[in-house]
This record gives structure tokens, sequence and C-alpha cells, in this order.
């Protein structure tokens, strides 16, 4: 994870303006990985995890 990619991910889940799954991308990392480090930020976790996934475990599509 880049430190300044990783710096904006975290501060854009915190202000609400990106989801877990979008940060983590942003940040470089896996779903897991940004929880991880969202909690050694102390930055709350708005959503869970299986929330991202559809039961099948495929990504949920938007259309």
């Amino acid at each position: 994870m880049h430190t300044h990619a990783l710096t904006t991910a975290l501060t854009l889940y915190r202000s609400g303006t990106l989801s877990l799954t979008q940060a983590a991308h942003r940040a470089g990392c896996s779903e897991r990985e940004m929880i991880h480090v969202l909690g050694k930020h102390g930055i709350a976790i708005r959503e869970s995890f299986a929330s991202h996934t559809s039961p099948d475990n495929t990504p949920a599509r938007a259309d």
C-alpha cells in the first residue's frame, strides 16, 4: 500500500465519500486488509463485509 493512497482512502472513507470496497481499491488492498487498517486508525466500519457480495460470493452488480 502506498502511504498517500492509503491516507486518501482513509480520509474519503471517514467522510462517507467512499464505500469500504472503493476505499480498499483506492488504497490498493483487499477489503479485509482495509478493515484491519480502519481499526488501527480508530475509524468505525459503516458497513458489514458481507454486504459487498451476493450469497454465492460474487460481487454485487449495480445494473
